[in-house]
């Protein structure tokens, strides 16, 4: 997932590439990924964030009885949650506050009891005040479960340690 990627010359805030660890870029400050995984809904769900690079996002759950649907395999919530931490991951990855706009999913393959799911997420294209970001998540058999293009505004508020840095915003538990 680390290709990459073309920018529109008239974006007041271009992005160059995407990228992980693997491919040797630095990791957000520790304070921002602190920040980033201090998520309440995902430590409920076992959703862990491994790691985030700026415009790369990488988090992973491992598929138990409480992620299941009637049907017996990962319930399309819990999958649409794995990628929703990664959105909210890169989308924030500059350490700009971004809030998401729209997520558009498409679930490939359904994950299984005792399946490792890792969600990647890169960023596409981003500007001053929007960006975009593909999702995939897949199995630990390489099995693709899902993908998502996901589109954020960015309101322009820089983060500090304790959560967004903004007039009258609640500073972070």
């Amino acid at each position: 997932m680390a290709d990459e990627l073309a920018t529109d010359s008239t974006e007041t805030d271009s992005t160059e590439t995407a990228g992980d660890e693997a491919a040797g870029d630095d990791a957000v400050d520790p304070a921002l990924f602190g920040a980033l995984a201090a998520d309440p809904l995902a430590a409920l769900l076992g959703i862990e964030l491994e790691f985030v690079g700026v415009g790369y996002a990488r988090a992973a759950m491992t598929v138990g009885p409480r992620h299941l649907n009637a049907v017996g395999t990962a319930h399309g919530g819990a999958t649409m949650a794995l990628l929703d931490v990664v959105h909210a991951a890169v989308s924030n990855s500059h350490g700009t506050l971004a809030v998401a706009q729209d997520v558009h999913t498409e679930f490939l393959g359904a994950g299984r009891e005792g399946d490792r799911l890792v969600a990647e997420g890169v960023e596409l294209h981003r500007t001053g005040r929007t960006a975009v970001y593909r999702i995939d998540v897949t199995a630990g058999d390489g099995r693709r479960v899902a993908t998502a293009l996901a589109r954020v505004f960015r309101l322009g508020t820089t983060w500090a340690t304790n959560g967004p840095a903004s007039e009258g915003a609640e500073p972070r538990p």
